[in-house]
């Protein structure tokens, strides 16, 4: 996980360093469906393992976008990342690593759209740290201005560093929690173990979502283990509920957001608007894919 940790604590920094106007100019407004499409492809894009992008989503909360936004982002990104969208279509072939890969991006999608409608109805509180872009605001040209008033030294790249520590503070204590459970799994419960249970049955689809969130694995560890459940399993559902139950039940995720947002009720509505999505989306893989 180092290398991605390492990234999104850099990202982190540069994110503080970004004024809210410019992060609520590249999301768009939050609330609306572009808004929504955006997260996801910056979710989708973004490079970084799972650890890293929570620790980005958390800060895009505290710059400002939507929760829906951030919802979306981080429901789009933990295995979607460039190089481990590579690495899973090697492992399991182009048709099945764009299946996954588009069914992730509509779950997230409609899961941004549904706590977007939920922060309207008043169901779900609002992001306090929303602010209105500016009516004469261009992007381009603020940017320029603001970085013409930068200065690039030592002291600048200091200032990353710290406020990157101090703005993932908060992750990385369920993190280093999440290694240590990790450890203790792979120590007494194999993978091999339970890949042969992961049959394309409902019981089989059950113990994969039970699993993967019990089993705290980065992005990196779960994409081979996924690709082993369609390819010794005979299981696609439960490969891309693998996939995608570690994002939408994963501790790590559910205590960083309720420590951010300083609400159980938005980290607990997490599972509870994805999960149902994920199982009937692998449910319906298996038996006609």
């Amino acid at each position: 996980m180092a290398w991605g940790i390492i990234i999104g604590i850099l990202f982190v920094g540069m994110l503080h360093q970004i004024p809210k106007e410019f992060v609520t100019s590249l999301l768009g407004r939050g609330g609306t469906f572009s808004g929504i499409l955006r997260a996801t492809g910056a979710g989708v894009l973004l490079d970084l393992c799972s650890r890293g992008i929570l620790m980005v989503g958390m800060k895009l909360y505290e710059r400002g976008a939507s929760l829906g936004q951030v919802m979306a982002f981080l429901i789009a990104s933990p295995w979607n990342s460039f190089s481990l969208t590579l690495i899973l279509w090697a492992l399991v072939g182009f048709q099945w690593m764009i299946t996954f890969l588009i069914l992730s991006m509509v779950i997230a999608v409609i899961s941004g759209l549904i706590f977007e409608k939920l922060v309207a109805r008043g169901s779900l509180p609002q992001n306090p740290n929303r602010s209105e872009m500016p009516e004469d605001f261009q992007f381009w040209r603020e940017a320029k201005t603001s970085l013409s008033q930068k200065k690039f030294n030592g002291s600048f790249f200091g200032e990353i560093v710290t406020e990157g520590f101090r703005g993932s503070k908060m992750v990385l204590k369920w993190v280093f929690f999440g290694i240590i459970l990790a450890s203790l799994i792979r120590t007494f419960v194999p993978p091999e173990s339970f890949e042969t249970f992961f049959g394309p049955t409902l019981a089989g689809l059950g113990l994969t979502v039970l699993v993967a969130t019990i089993l705290e694995v980065c992005s990196e560890g779960s994409t081979p283990i996924a690709a082993d459940i369609l390819t010794r399993a005979g299981a696609p559902g439960n490969s891309f509920a693998f996939l995608m139950t570690g994002v939408s039940t994963d501790y790590t995720e559910i205590m960083s957001i309720k420590d951010t947002t300083k609400s159980w009720k938005i980290a607990l509505f997490l599972p509870l608007v994805t999960l149902p999505q994920i199982i009937l989306l692998a449910w319906m893989i298996n038996v006609y894919g």
